[in-house]
């Protein structure tokens, strides 16, 4: 499912901190990560779970090995600040140019409606929120994965969780099994976090690849705390 449109007919307010967090995710990766290619940085700064559960800063080759006994290297760089800084650092890095336009197109369709409800600075707090909430459940899944993690994905998932119990009958236009359709946001979100269970339940943690266990972390966090957030701001 690939959303490329919703109904923002009803939208009162500019969702300035949604642009700004977009801007933001875009000059890291374009100026900072130098499009994916700075590897000094997007290691040092994105999050490894083995790092948070011991706080030891991994520095130089590292060894991985699967299930199967097959090795690999990773070549991990020091942080120049603390690891847990990277809880908030690795939340605005991505791998690659199709993972940022990705993320960003979900969350330049879905966010904005949830600051127009929220308001800017709740809508912030949320957002992090459940960036963090992401990446706890990641590191809980795999706590001695030396794997980085990074990307906007998790936080978006926290969108999406809100999207979905706030505004369940918008109507989203998407792709979904190949075909251009409109169909409500139940429908399209629910495929996307089934989809998110099924796979991530098969692929085993800490293997690489997709943080399924952050997308369904922060997808559930948002649903928790969605409504904690709109206290008072119910239209």
């Amino acid at each position: 499912m690939f959303p490329i449109g919703d109904d923002n007919s009803d939208r009162r307010i500019v969702p300035v901190v949604n642009y700004g967090i977009i801007a933001v995710n875009i000059l890291v990766f374009v100026l900072l990560q130098q499009l994916g290619s700075n590897d000094a940085f997007s290691y040092a700064f994105s999050l490894v779970p083995k790092e948070v559960t011991t706080g030891v800063d991994l520095n130089g080759i590292q060894i991985l090995r699967d299930s199967l006994g097959r090795t690999a290297e990773i070549h991990h760089y020091a942080s120049p600040l603390p690891v847990y800084f990277n809880f908030l650092s690795s939340m605005f890095m991505h791998g690659d140019i199709m993972h940022i336009f990705g993320n960003m197109m979900f969350l330049f369709i879905f966010g904005d409606n949830i600051e127009d409800l929220l308001g800017h600075i709740r809508y912030l707090i949320f957002y992090l929120v459940c960036g963090f909430a992401a990446a706890a459940a990641q590191i809980l899944m795999g706590p001695d994965s030396i794997i980085p993690m990074l990307g906007a994905s998790g936080a978006i998932s926290g969108v999406l969780g809100g999207y979905l119990l706030l505004f369940p009958n918008k109507p989203v236009k998407a792709i979904i099994f190949n075909f251009l359709t409109t169909v409500p946001a139940f429908v399209a979100l629910g495929i996307w976090i089934v989809y998110q269970l099924v796979i991530g339940y098969l692929t085993p943690a800490g293997t690489g690849g997709v943080a399924y266990a952050a997308h369904i972390g922060g997808f559930f966090a948002g649903l928790a705390l969605i409504k904690l957030f709109a206290i008072g701001r119910n239209r």
